[in-house]
């Protein structure tokens, strides 16, 4: 496998240490460091390929860490904090991801001739293992970037290829149920979309599990199993993140950004800022600003 993620080292070089599209849909890369605040983010639903060093990523209270030996795959929205860290012999992170479409993914699996993935449920996120066939899909996909005619004809072909072999693996059930309505993690993914769109609104628990079609109790258990969070933690996430892209974006005074994003106390702001960011506004901003003139 080492040639194989060589190919594709080679094939992803021209990224920027930024989220870099590649002409293809859906498809991106990045290289090198990523500052700290850009890898705190509400992280769309997604497959994602190590090439070069590793990456942590933390959602709730569950962590993973991740190298060329495994791909992430994300199947909800999610507000994440991240970390890239280079290879040990200095060579820097480089990584190439897919957006994971829905559609595409309920049409590959109607298409199959046999159910290939598990009826487990569980977490919205997680980790395995690749494989020869996983890599040289992606290398297909990869050198479209090279051939930018045929795009529009191979490129649908080599998504679904990268697809199925996710569904042929071990987190196969988690493209299985964002693909399918009836599946307690497709039900919860409408909620969660519904905090994204609203996050500075008062949520409400007993409106957000009607929505999903569950009980209150099954939502919440449901809720904390794909997210690691309870839907008011999640809302907080959310909020806090978005806070501090503001902050950065010198788009206002950390108190008029706290009621922006939905609190009612600048007090309790700071304290829950503090508590996910290690520091309070003023200080987080003169440590991210510093580090961005450093740089």
């Amino acid at each position: 496998m080492e040639q194989q993620l060589k190919q594709l080292r080679a094939l992803a070089a021209n990224a920027e240490n930024k989220r870099t599209e590649t002409g293809i849909p859906r498809v991106a890369m990045v290289q090198g460091e990523i500052p700290e605040h850009q890898l705190a983010a509400v992280y769309d639903p997604m497959i994602n390929l190590i090439l070069t060093g590793s990456k942590t990523m933390t959602v709730g209270d569950r962590t993973f860490h991740y190298d060329p030996a495994t791909y992430f795959v994300m199947s909800v929205d999610l507000p994440a904090v991240g970390a890239v860290h280079t290879a040990a012999t200095g060579e820097p992170y480089l990584a190439v991801s897919l957006t994971l479409d829905p559609v595409i993914a309920a049409g590959l699996i109607r298409d199959l001739p046999v159910q290939v993935c598990s009826t487990l449920f569980g977490s919205g996120f997680s980790v395995a293992p690749v494989n020869e066939d996983f890599l040289d899909a992606w290398i297909r996909m990869l050198r479209l970037m090279e051939r930018p005619d045929e795009i529009a004809v191979l490129s649908p072909v080599y998504e679904r290829e990268i697809l199925f072999r996710v569904l042929q693996g071990p987190l196969g059930w988690m493209l299985r149920d964002i693909a399918s309505p009836d599946t307690a993690l497709s039900r919860v993914s409408v909620a969660i979309n519904w905090i994204k769109q609203h996050f500075t609104e008062q949520l409400r628990v007993e409106a957000l599990a009607e929505m999903a079609a569950l009980s209150v109790s099954a939502f919440h258990r449901h809720f904390k199993a794909v997210t690691a969070l309870s839907p008011l933690q999640f809302q907080k996430r959310i909020r806090l993140l978005h806070a501090r892209s503001l902050l950065i974006a010198g788009q206002g005074s950390a108190t008029s950004i706290a009621f922006g994003v939905g609190y009612e106390s600048p007090n309790q702001f700071s304290r829950e800022y503090a508590r996910l960011f290690g520091l309070p506004p003023s200080r987080d901003l003169a440590r991210l600003t510093q580090g961005v003139r450093a740089a």
